[in-house]
């Protein structure tokens, strides 16, 4: 399994967020401590958005492990954003690639997944026939997380240019909904695991979700503490100023203050909007 996390908030540099906190992202590459597996050096990736340059994304992937990328460690400290992601890959489903590395992008959007679906290789043919031309000329890699992203956009672009968070979870539901309906098409009863998070740089969804009920979740959290600070090594999510703070998601909780962090309910989202309110809702699948 895959290791990710996700920003919104105020400007924030890159870099920090990904290498000082106690349980960095980059630790997680070779050391996560929330998933049996604790190694995921099959690549990464990583994605920011500029709003004052470009409303796409700009990102950054390669199959080299994050802790022993240079130009990862350059790059991350000259870019500022308020809208970030980063993922660590375990590869299951697919080769070591560039185009098997998260986040995968689409216009505006960034999408990144952690889990899997059991057998993926039974339905895959089945989910490429449910695509239009265009999402099927869009997928790249040979993984089940962008097979099933394909799957979510192509019902996603049959809303307004601008669907709220709301859309864009009822679209996740739809294509969680179809690779339901795949899977017992082709008598997979192994569940599968679905934590993701999609963007568009304004507002943020993310998801802690498995098909079988009786089935715990993979771990995600969230914190809407405050704003980053690095200071002398220590990281801290500081409370004092209401308009400079920022909400993360994430596999791990980053850093050890338990009351920065709590964990996403079992088959729920979460729902980050523009002005940061966050908000849960039920997967109603």
């Amino acid at each position: 399994m895959c290791r990710f996390i996700a920003y919104q908030g105020c400007p924030e540099v890159m870099g920090p967020i990904l290498f000082e906190p106690e349980n960095s992202i980059i630790k997680q590459s070779y050391a996560a401590t929330e998933i049996e597996e604790p190694l995921n050096g099959d690549g990464f990736g990583v994605g920011w958005y500029a709003p004052g340059i470009s409303p796409l994304p700009g990102v950054f992937v390669s199959i080299s492990p994050a802790w022993n990328n240079r130009n990862l460690r350059y790059i991350s400290q000259k870019i500022k954003s308020n809208c970030m992601v980063a993922h660590v890959r375990a590869a299951s489903v697919g080769a070591v690639s560039e185009s098997n590395c998260h986040p995968f992008h689409y216009g505006r959007y960034l999408m990144m997944h952690n889990g899997g679906v059991e057998h993926f290789d039974r339905i895959k043919r089945s989910i490429v026939d449910r695509l239009s031309p265009e999402m099927y000329a869009w997928v790249q890699g040979q993984t089940d997380s962008e097979h099933f992203f394909a799957l979510f956009l192509d019902k996603l672009m049959k809303h307004s240019a601008n669907p709220s968070t709301e859309e864009i979870a009822h679209c996740l539901e739809l294509a969680f909904a179809d690779i339901l309906g795949l899977m017992k098409g082709a008598g997979i009863t192994d569940p599968a695991y679905f934590n993701l998070v999609v963007t568009d740089g304004e507002k943020m969804v993310g998801c802690r979700y498995v098909t079988h009920k009786d089935v715990q979740p993979l771990s995600l959290h969230h914190s809407e503490s405050g704003k980053f600070v690095c200071e002398n090594g220590a990281v801290s999510l500081v409370k004092d100023n209401a308009r400079e703070r920022g909400v993360m998601i994430a596999s791990e909780r980053l850093t050890n203050e338990p009351n920065d962090w709590k964990m996403v309910p079992e088959h729920h989202f979460v729902l980050v909007e523009e002005n940061l309110k966050v908000r849960f809702r039920v997967i109603g699948v």
